[in-house]
């Protein structure tokens, strides 16, 4: 009977433990559940130290470490990163993302004295540097809107500057190849850029004109301006042409003198040729036949003293007349005659 009663002791003793293990009597017992709700406690606690200790920097921005108000670090690599919990350390994300604004229309002077009607955009961020983003968090307190209103300003007066570098036929011109209006952003965009870096920490990446007009007077001015030009040009061309021309008939005329005098040359050349082939001709012709020679020479005379509606009155006996009375023979035989 004790060995049974020690047996159901043992086997009871053994199940209770059994049910112990698996949390039976022991869901009751107050130091575990102390225990456990400590654990839990202990981990949301370092969840919170840590949440509290990492700050995420995502790309695109920066972050400055501020301790009790005071910047005393920046944070521009993408990443966790480890402060100190608040309020001991701050966090101020900065945006170091590309941004734009617009200047409005500003009535600037040109360089020969016209009004023009100018409007400019301006893209611009923070530099991806811990120097310049500490200034641009001095200057405007984080604040964009700030900072742009103060490149407005900044450009109206660079506006105002740089146009009194340029002549309007510099910016507005019918000859595209006189247009200079590349040159007139790059030096907008020196001039606003040096001066928003060294006062704001902030870099201008680009400058472009976007309106450009002109008013009513200027409008009148550049109007009588290109009239001229073209006048000026048409006047160019026009005594072009006329000093073309007269050197045309100048050579004209030469060459026409040149000619003339080639062909009386030519002329003088065959009749003084033809004159010696003539006399040579006459030459033979007397030697050949003295008589004939004679009378065929009263003829050419003859030929060469009546003309058409010509009275002579001369004796039939006087030459040269008298070969037409005595014939081919007649002189000779009066010659012989005597």
């Amino acid at each position: 009977m004790a060995h049974t009663h020690h047996h159901d002791h043992g086997h009871g003793h053994g199940h209770g433990h059994h049910h112990h293990h698996h949390g039976g009597d022991g869901d009751h017992d107050p130091a575990f559940w102390y225990s456990r709700r400590f654990l839990i406690a202990a981990v949301v606690v370092l969840a919170l130290l840590a949440s509290a200790c990492l700050v995420q920097v995502s790309p695109g921005e920066a972050v400055v470490i501020t301790r009790f108000g005071d910047p005393v670090r920046v944070i521009v690599e993408p990443g966790l990163a480890l402060k100190l919990p608040a309020p001991i350390d701050s966090v101020v994300p900065v945006d170091l993302r590309l941004r734009t604004t617009s200047s409005g229309l500003h009535d600037v002077g040109t360089r020969d004295g016209l009004r023009i009607l100018v409007q400019a955009y301006i893209a611009w961020s923070i530099p991806n540097d811990p120097e310049h983003v500490r200034q641009f968090l001095r200057a405007v307190r984080n604040q964009p809107a700030v900072a742009a209103e103060q490149l407005r300003s900044f450009t109206g007066s660079a506006l105002e500057i740089t146009a009194s570098s340029y002549d309007l036929a510099s910016l507005v011109n019918t000859d595209v190849s006189k247009i200079r209006l590349a040159a007139f952003e790059a030096a907008l965009q020196k001039r606003i850029d040096e001066q928003a870096l060294r006062v704001y920490g902030i870099t201008v990446r680009q400058v472009g004109l976007e309106r450009l007009t002109l008013p009513s007077a200027t409008l009148t001015a550049t109007i009588d301006r290109m009239r001229a030009e073209r006048q000026t040009v048409s006047a160019q061309r026009s005594a072009e042409g006329q000093r073309l021309a007269a050197q045309i008939q100048s050579d004209a005329d030469r060459d026409s003198r040149v000619i003339v005098a080639q062909a009386k040359s030519d002329v003088a050349d065959i009749e003084a040729k033809s004159r010696i082939a003539a006399a040579d001709i006459y030459k033979k012709a007397y030697v050949s036949d003295p008589s004939l020679y004679t009378m065929l020479r009263s003829l050419d005379s003859l030929n060469t003293a009546i003309g058409s509606g010509t009275t002579l009155i001369l004796r039939s006996d006087a030459a040269p007349f008298r070969a037409l009375v005595e014939g081919p023979g007649g002189d000779s035989g009066a010659r012989r005659s005597r």
